[in-house]
Parts: structure tokens; C-alpha cells; sequence
């Protein structure tokens, strides 16, 4: 009897102090998946537990009675139901080990693997002991008699627990604060369940293992447990103290979206807002319907979706924004402040109720609107500007104004405390990325305040990207008479920069065609000249200039064609030559230098294909000249030699003599 009531005990023990953990089997609302993942399979751990030790009872009350025959196989069955959950039970907190670590490494899962296998094999051993005794049996009678086999199984358990506690302890070792400690409680509680086990193999009379277990039951519940609901407890406290400054504050699994709400004010409560729930974004939907005013919905639906909220915490600690809620039928401002939580896998959000401060602000402009110079500011807008900013020289607070007709009316479309802040931002977003370093760099309050020392007024042109199009504007920057203010216009100069740009358009198209062939179209004598020129130079300086090579060529016969067939025939052949020319040397540029007369200046990969190049040509004009169907060129190559050339003219020398060798060739 006493047997079974310890068995009992350890039950009701376990049932009164874990009653809450296993009603709520999956754990609490707003919960992380991780977090929940442990409470589960620790409750599953307590649900074993109470298995075995219900098993446990029914051991020790149908032992005590086994002279009665028709008990025996109950008995028998308790007994195999006895090591079924105390495996179950090892192989439940096996599990919960591997959830708590959350280490997902190999020490881990060679761990649970090892259990798995350990459990399966254990099932296999009490099937086949049905048939053939290897774990215990029963005699004539009904005395229970140990087999090798038990001690074996109860060993292997007994290891599995050293490693577990020792991988436990190491790591607690390795841990600091309330991680030491809890990792240290529960490798203490797997060593408490080994001496236990060693314990119920010495004396299987004594319920020793179900000793053991509850002991570590109680061991969890009192140091795990118990310093985690401290931890939260505290948690929770700074978020009560927190939630006394705000209307409400959220607490949100990014992932997820499971969330919990802090929040003591009792107009926010009489919206009956949940409290908690699985699904943020889908709860705020709705809500946003329910209680946004209508011209800010979209707004508010947008800046609550997961990816909008991730981008916009990206390289910042946190991001605020406002917008309009209906309470009891009253329009408020509210401030909403979002931040990542430490852990980085949630959001917090607070929300703040700023209707009074956006009345004072706007009273504030208001007063600020009548005390400033409007008709100054608008004689600029209305001269110059399209948008201008009225910047305080000393706490950096700005007004910016648009003007919006002719005669100069401004109205006011912007505010801040901070325009310097505000336009790195700005200038971030529509600023051409080519041009935002120099604009950083010009928008600096030290930058501004050094140059406006010494001079009235300053500049700076860039371009903007608005409606996937680019703009130019310029800014000026100038102080107001009495220098408590800066007053910095942005106008849209996109035209003027359209208009010089066409104009140097027209100036290099003018000195291009200037440096053309009309005829043919490739380069005149004018552009070889300057070319002959700017080369020539490089040498005299003792550059060492890029490799290059002349050719020279020479149409024959084209006196005698436009003699026979007229000058338009002759125009007609010489342009055939003119394309003969950049269709074989297509990366140099062709020359007309005279009225037959073309030179080619060799550089890059026709400079390097040169010989292959001329040979084409020569081969090409020996074709034309059997066919008689196409242009016949004499032509001539030499390369620039830097250890003997020192004149342009001695390589073009040099091709012209080659090129009349050809031509003698080219009429034998």
C-alpha cells in the first residue's frame, strides 16, 4: 500500500502545481513559436509523467493482491505499461531538452536521435518479452522476477541521463545570468531522475523513479519556471510603467504576428481593442476599419503591413508616424512610434495620443505666420522659386513655403523641428544618386554657416527623380537681414539646362561637320591636321604614346573616270573607296586628305590585326581590279617606331613610299 501511495502523491503533487501549464497544453497567446514549441513539449513531459505515475499506482495496489488469480492480468498488463511510460517519459523530457536549448546543432539532434532510437528499440524489447522473458516474468505464483534485459534497458537510460545532464551543465557553464541558472536546474533535475533510476534498480520494491520524477517536476516549477515568470513579471512591470505614458503599446512576434497589448487608459479601452490575439496584422485590418478616420485608412493599412514596417525600421532604431482615430465619434491625432524589441524577432509599437499637441502646433504656425514677412518671401517666391524653406539659424526649425500663382501668394505646406535632418532624408529619396553625396554635403549646417560668412548668397545645381524622370534644380542659399534666419530657394532650372545643353549640341555639331568630308562623309584634311597635330605633341613632350600606324591610300584610275564617264561617276567612285576603307578598317578613322587621296589612322585591335587588315585590302582590290566591278586603291603601311621616329611626317613618308610601290604592282 505504501508502494502506491507515493505513486499517488507524486500525481496530486504534480496535478496542483502544474494544474494552469496543462490546461493551456500549447501555451499562452503571444507567445513566440519557439517559446510555445517548449511549453508544449514540457507539458507533454508532465502529461507522461502523470501516466506513470498513474501506472505506478496500479502497480503497487495490484502487486499487493496478486495471490488473486483473476487480477494476474491486469498485473501483468500495468507491468508492461509501467516501462512503456517510464521510457515515455525520458523520451518526452529528451524533447523538451532539445526545444529549451533551441540549439539545432549536432550535439542536439544526435541527442534525440539517440532517445528516439533508444524508445523504439525499448517498445520492441517489452513486445518481444510477451513471447520469450528478457525483461521480467512472472512465476507460478505471480511473483515478479527480474530479467538481464531490465538492467540492460535501466543502464542505457541511466547514460543517456549523464550525457544529458553533463551537456546541460557544460552549457550552463558557458551561460551567464538567468540562463546559467535555469540551464543549471534542469541538468540538476536530469541528474536527480539518473540516481533515482539507479535507485528503483537496487530495490524495485520502492517507487524510487516516481520519487525521482516528481522531485525534478518540482525542481523545474520552482527554479525554471518560477525565475522565468519573475523575468516576465518584470518585463511586464516596465511595460506597465511604459504603457503609463502612451495610450497602449503593442508587443509583436515578427514572424508570427501573435501579440499582446499593455494599456491603461480607459477611453483606448472602451474601443475594446483585443489584448492579445495570434494575428497583428489581420487584427489591425480590421481595427483600422473600425476606427481610423476614412481620408487616413489607406495610409494606416499600408504603414501596418510586415514588409512596409521591416523597410521602414531598416538602419533605424525606430519610426514614427501619425494619423487621425475616431473615438466616440471625436477626431484625435495619435502618434504611433514603431522600434524592433532586443531580441530583433519583435515590434513594438506605442501609440500616443497627440491631439493637444497638434493643436498648439498648428496655433503655434498660425502665430508664426502673421509675425513673418510674407510679402518679402513672396517677392522672392514669385521672382525666382518654386519651393522656399524659412530656417531658424540656431535650432534649425523650418517653415517651407509654395508658391502657388503669379502674383506671388505662398501657403504653407510643410513644418519641422529640424530641416537639416529632415532634408538628409529628402535628399535620400528623390535627390539623383550621382549628384546626393555633393548635395549632402552642400545641405550642412557647418558647410552653410563657413560660406555664408563671407559671402551674401550661395548655390547648388542637381537633379531630382520625380516620376521616374529627372529634373534639374538649383538651390540658393541666402540669410535674412538681421541673420536669425536662412532663407533657401529651390527653383526648377530643367529648361535652362535643356536650352545649354542644346546649345553646345549645336557648337559640337557645328566643329564636327567642319572636321567632315561632305563627299564621303569619313574625316577631312582639317581633322587629320589637328590629329597630326595633338600627336605630334605627345611625342615632342616624350609621352609615351599609345602604339599607331599610318596607312596611305590612293585611287587609281580617277582622272580617267571622270574623264570618260564625268565628274559624278568620279564622286561615285570615290565614295565606293571612302566605304571600302571603314567597312575593312572599322575601329580607326578614315581620313580624305586630298582629292584620291585617304589616309588611315591605325589604332587599338586594327592596329594589332594591321597585317591581316592590309592584306584583306590588297586582296580585295586585286578582286576588284579582275572583276573590274569595284574601287582600286594603291595603298601603304608603317608603324610608329619610338626609338627612331621623332616626326608624325617620316611615318606618313614611310607609308606614302609604300603606297606607291603598291601602285606601281597594281599596274604591272
Amino acid at each position: 500500500m505504501f508502494y502506491a501511495i507515493t505513486s499517488f502523491l507524486a500525481l496530486v503533487l504534480n496535478l496542483i502545481i502544474n494544474w494552469d501549464s496543462l490546461k493551456n497544453l500549447r501555451g499562452r497567446p503571444g507567445e513566440a513559436a519557439s517559446e510555445q514549441k517548449v511549453t508544449f513539449r514540457y507539458n507533454l513531459f508532465l502529461i507522461a509523467s502523470n501516466f506513470y505515475f498513474f501506472a505506478d499506482i496500479c502497480w503497487g495496489l495490484l502487486y499487493e493482491n496478486r495471490h488473486i488469480d483473476a487480477l494476474f492480468p491486469f498485473l501483468y498488463v500495468g507491468c508492461l505499461f509501467y516501462f512503456f511510460f517510464m521510457f515515455l517519459t525520458m523520451l518526452t523530457w529528451i524533447r523538451y531538452i532539445v526545444a529549451y536549448l533551441d540549439k539545432h546543432d549536432l550535439k542536439s539532434k544526435t541527442l534525440l536521435q539517440a532517445m528516439w532510437i533508444m524508445f523504439a528499440l525499448a517498445v520492441i524489447y517489452l513486445i518481444i518479452n510477451c513471447f520469450h522473458p528478457f525483461i521480467y516474468y512472472f512465476t507460478e505464483t505471480h511473483e515478479y522476477i527480474v530479467e538481464p534485459g531490465r538492467h540492460i534497458t535501466f543502464i542505457l537510460q541511466i547514460i543517456l541521463y549523464i550525457v544529458t545532464s553533463s551537456y546541460l551543465l557544460f552549457i550552463a557553464h558557458k551561460s551567464t545570468g538567468g540562463k546559467k541558472f535555469r540551464y543549471a536546474a534542469v541538468g540538476l533535475t536530469s541528474l536527480v531522475m539518473e540516481v533515482f533510476l539507479i535507485f528503483q534498480i537496487f530495490d524495485d520494491a520502492y517507487p524510487s523513479y516516481a520519487l525521482g520524477l516528481i522531485i525534478g517536476i518540482c525542481v523545474v516549477h520552482s527554479f525554471v519556471e518560477a525565475n522565468e515568470r519573475k523575468e516576465k513579471e518584470i518585463y511586464d512591470n516596465i511595460a506597465t510603467t511604459f504603457a503609463d505614458n502612451y495610450e497602449a503599446m503593442y508587443y509583436i512576434n515578427i514572424e508570427t504576428g501573435a501579440f499582446m497589448e499593455f494599456s491603461k487608459s480607459e477611453e483606448y479601452a472602451a474601443m475594446q481593442v483585443p489584448v492579445g490575439g495570434r494575428d497583428f496584422y489581420e487584427e489591425t485590418r480590421l481595427n483600422i476599419e473600425r476606427f481610423v478616420h476614412p481620408d487616413d485608412r489607406e495610409f494606416a493599412k499600408k504603414l501596418h503591413q510586415k514588409e512596409t514596417m521591416l523597410k521602414n525600421l531598416e538602419n533605424r532604431k525606430s519610426y514614427s508616424y501619425k494619423y487621425r482615430l475616431l473615438i466616440n465619434g471625436q477626431q484625435k491625432y495619435f502618434q504611433f512610434t514603431l522600434m524592433r524589441a532586443p531580441d530583433g524577432k519583435h515590434f513594438i509599437i506605442s501609440e500616443k495620443d497627440i491631439n493637444d499637441e497638434m493643436t498648439a502646433e498648428n496655433m503655434r504656425l498660425e502665430n508664426q505666420k502673421k509675425h513673418i514677412t510674407f510679402t518679402q518671401i513672396a517677392e522672392i517666391l514669385a521672382v525666382n522659386y518654386d519651393v522656399i524653406y524659412y530656417v531658424d539659424v540656431k535650432d534649425s526649425s523650418y517653415i517651407s513655403y509654395e508658391c502657388r500663382n503669379i502674383y506671388g501668394e505662398v501657403e504653407v505646406q510643410r513644418s519641422g523641428d529640424d530641416f537639416f535632418a529632415d532634408s538628409r532624408i529628402d535628399i535620400t529619396n528623390i535627390v539623383h544618386k550621382s549628384d546626393r553625396d555633393a548635395v549632402l554635403d552642400f545641405v550642412n549646417k557647418e558647410h552653410l554657416a563657413c560660406i555664408l560668412m563671407n559671402q551674401k548668397s550661395c548655390y547648388k545645381d542637381y537633379r531630382i527623380v520625380a516620376f521616374k524622370k529627372t529634373h534639374y534644380v538649383r538651390m540658393t542659399v541666402q540669410k535674412t537681414a538681421d541673420e536669425t534666419h536662412y532663407i533657401i530657394g529651390i527653383e526648377n532650372i530643367n529648361d535652362e539646362v535643356k536650352k545649354e545643353k542644346q546649345h553646345l549640341k549645336a557648337l559640337n555639331t557645328e566643329k564636327e561637320l567642319a572636321r567632315r568630308d561632305e563627299l564621303t562623309g569619313v574625316k577631312n584634311k582639317t581633322a587629320y591636321n589637328e590629329l597630326e597635330k595633338s600627336v605630334q605633341t605627345n611625342i615632342d613632350n616624350g609621352m609615351d604614346y599609345l602604339p599607331f600606324g599610318l596607312v596611305v591610300c590612293d585611287t587609281n584610275d580617277l582622272k580617267k573616270i571622270n574623264d570618260t564617264e564625268g565628274h559624278v561617276a568620279g564622286d561615285e567612285y570615290i565614295k565606293k573607296s571612302a566605304k571600302l576603307l571603314c567597312d575593312i578598317f572599322d575601329h580607326s578613322p578614315v581620313f580624305r586628305v586630298g582629292g584620291d587621296e585617304f589616309v588611315i589612322f591605325l589604332r587599338g585591335d586594327d592596329y594589332s590585326n594591321r597585317d591581316k587588315l592590309m592584306q584583306t585590302l590588297q586582296n580585295q582590290v586585286r578582286e576588284n581590279l579582275q572583276s573590274k566591278s569595284g574601287p582600286v586603291l594603291a595603298s601603304g603601311m608603317a608603324v610608329f617606331t619610338p626609338e627612331k621616329d621623332c616626326l608624325v611626317t617620316e611615318i606618313f613618308d614611310r607609308a606614302d613610299k609604300a603606297m606607291y610601290k603598291n601602285k606601281q604592282n597594281l599596274k604591272k
